[in-house]
């Protein structure tokens, strides 16, 4: 963040907070298991990028988005209810591809008043 002003060539004011787990992140969770985490802003040509940062390539596919409203200390309940309730339910399954959520013009940490977008990768059950 602090040389988030420093980047040249963003696309609009989204900020994005990338998760990528390990294959059977899920299957057995594990809340000291080990992730990947990315900070990540668009911009138009990741071959300029910052000194000390390194492009991120999100690829496309099939999400499953949810909005959040609060603060985001107290988001535990709405991840419990994706992957608790939402998704068995449904008719897909989890895919391994980046989770992230979009950090938008509503989104203020540590505001009770916070809204986010919570982008989680999903595929049709076979």
């Amino acid at each position: 963040m602090p040389v988030r002003n420093e980047i040249k060539n963003p696309i609009g004011i989204e900020l994005f907070s990338i998760q990528i787990y390990p294959q059977a992140f899920f299957d057995n969770f594990d809340p000291n298991q080990e992730y990947e985490k990315w900070a990540a802003i668009e911009v138009t040509d990741n071959k300029v990028v910052h000194v000390g940062m390194e492009p991120f390539n999100l690829s496309g596919g099939l999400y499953a988005v949810f909005q959040y409203k609060g603060h985001s200390n107290e988001a535990e309940s709405t991840f419990k209810y994706i992957f608790g309730t939402w998704l068995p339910n449904s008719k897909f399954t989890l895919d391994n591809r980046p989770h992230f959520e979009v950090l938008g013009e509503k989104y203020r940490n540590g505001d009770p008043n916070s809204e986010e977008e919570i982008w989680i990768p999903i595929k049709l059950r076979d």
